[in-house]
Formats: C-alpha cells, structure tokens, sequence
C-alpha cells in the first residue's frame, strides 16, 4: 500500500474533503459515494460518515491508498 502524507494546518479536517484534496478523489461528490458505499477506512474502521472530523495521528485508506495525517 502506498503512503501518502498530508500535513494538516487545522484542528480537523472532513474526511470527503481529505480524499478530494490528497486527489483520492476527483470531486467531492466522488468522495462522498465512496464514503457512502463503505469504501473508506479510518484507522482500519469502515466509515461511512461523510463529515468525520479526521485529526493528526490518524491514518484514512481508500482505494489501495494510505493517507498519514500529520
């Protein structure tokens, strides 16, 4: 799987707009099927809500990719 780092600069990001901005997704809309089709992971759980607050430490796999949230 390959890793891919994504520095945060608040306390918190979305995780639709996670995956549209690491480019995981091409739009939003994308994210948001994929979220709702269960085929995101946060921290090696299925999520399926769309709006989840992703934090520093935290690791979001989809589509054989691993973001590291720094």
């Amino acid at each position: 799987m390959n890793e891919t780092p994504f520095a945060l600069t608040g306390d918190f990001i979305e995780l639709c707009k996670l995956l549209k901005a690491c480019s995981l997704c091409d739009s939003g809309g994308a994210a948001k099927h994929a979220i709702a089709d269960s085929l995101v992971k946060v921290d090696g759980n299925v999520e399926t809500r769309k709006g989840c607050k992703i934090r520093r430490g935290q690791r979001v796999e989809y589509n054989g990719q691993t973001i590291a949230v720094l």
